[in-house]
C-alpha cells in the first residue's frame, strides 16, 4: 500500500524526532518511574529491596522533621521569589533612568549571576565567620549594635535568612535583565498621555508600568518557585544545616540511617508540588 505524502511526512517526523524522545526517555523519565518505584519498597544498603506498599508515605505524614523542613522550604521560597523580584523591579526601574557611566553599573549588576557559586559561598562564609568575619566586626567592633559575635551561618533559624539573602544577591540579575527589557519597549507616548491626565511618577507606574510588566512578573514569580524548589547547591554549600525539601531528602538518602526508600517518597511528593506549579504556569501564565 503506497503512503500518502502527508503520512510520508509524519513518519519521517517521528524518525527526526525519535533520538530526542529517547534521551528524554532515559535522562527524565526512566528516572521518575523509578524514583516512584522505590518509594514503595524498604530498600537495604546491600540493593536488596522489601516492599513496603503505601508504609513510607505513611511515615512521611507522620515526620514531624519533614513538615519542619516544608516550612523552612515554604518560608525560603517566599522569601527568596518575592525577594528578588522586587529587588529585581527596583534596580531596573533605577537603570532604565539615563545617569552617567549607566552602562558600566548594568555590567556589574550581573557579576553576582554570572560568578562561580562556589567561589562566592565561600566569600559569604567568611563575611559571616565568628572569628574573622567583616560582619561581626562592623555590627560588633565598629557599630556596637550587638554585644557579642554570632555564627549566623550555624545557627539553622539565622542561616535561614542569611540563605535567603544570599539567593536574592545572586539571582535577581536575571530576573533584572527580563523586567527591563521589557520596560525599555514600553510606548513613550502611554507615559505622555498618563501625564497629561494628571498622574504623577507613582500614578504612572501603577496605571502603565504594572500592566506592561504583568506577564514578565507573573513568569518570573512562577518559574522561581519551580526552580528555588528544587535548589541544594546554594543552600547546601553555604549553609547545610539549612533543611529544605531537597536538602532533607539527600540527608535522608545518603548520609545517617539511609533510607532510599523513604527519601524517594518525599522526592514523589516534591515531583507533586513541581507538577502543580508547571501545570499552573502553563495554564495561567502561557494560557495553553
Amino acid at each position: 500500500m503506497e503512503l500518502t505524502p502527508e503520512q510520508r511526512e509524519s513518519i519521517l517526523g517521528w524518525r527526526l524526532i525519535a533520538p530526542c524522545l529517547g534521551v528524554i526517555g532515559l535522562l527524565i523519565i526512566y528516572p521518575i518511574l523509578y524514583n516512584l518505584y522505590l518509594s514503595f519498597f524498604d530498600v537495604k544498603l546491600t540493593g536488596d529491596k522489601i516492599f513496603v506498599g503505601l508504609a513510607n508515605y505513611e511515615r512521611l505524614l507522620k515526620d514531624t522533621a519533614f513538615y519542619g523542613s516544608a516550612l523552612t522550604t515554604f518560608i525560603y521560597l517566599v522569601g527568596t521569589v518575592f525577594g528578588s523580584t522586587l529587588v529585581a523591579l527596583l534596580v531596573a526601574l533605577l537603570m532604565n533612568l539615563e545617569f552617567p557611566l549607566r552602562n558600566l553599573v548594568r555590567t556589574l549588576i550581573l557579576l553576582p549571576y554570572f560568578a562561580p557559586v562556589i567561589s562566592v559561598v565561600f566569600g559569604w562564609q567568611f563575611i559571616f565567620d565568628p572569628v574573622n568575619g567583616i560582619y561581626n566586626h562592623v555590627v560588633v567592633e565598629v557599630l556596637g549594635i550587638a554585644a557579642e559575635r554570632r555564627n549566623l551561618i550555624g545557627e539553622p533559624k539565622t542561616a535561614l535568612f542569611v540563605v535567603i539573602i544570599f539567593d536574592i544577591w545572586k539571582h535577581f540579575p536575571i530576573s533584572y535583565l527580563l523586567i527591563v527589557s521589557k520596560l525599555q519597549s514600553i510606548n513613550k507616548d502611554q507615559y505622555e498621555a498618563a501625564a497629561i491626565d494628571g498622574y504623577g511618577p507613582i500614578g504612572r507606574f501603577i496605571h502603565v508600568t504594572l500592566p506592561e510588566l504583568y506577564f514578565v512578573l507573573g513568569t518570573l514569580i512562577i518559574l522561581r518557585f519551580i526552580w528555588n524548589l528544587n535548589k541544594f547547591e546554594d543552600v547546601f554549600l553555604l549553609a547545610p544545616n539549612v533543611e529544605t525539601l531537597p536538602i532533607f531528602t539527600y540527608y535522608a538518602a545518603f548520609t545517617g540511617i539511609i533510607d532510599q526508600g523513604f527519601a524517594a517518597s518525599v522526592s514523589v511528593v516534591q515531583f507533586m508540588l513541581l507538577s502543580f506549579l508547571i501545570y499552573f504556569y502553563v495554564k495561567k501564565v502561557l494560557k495553553w
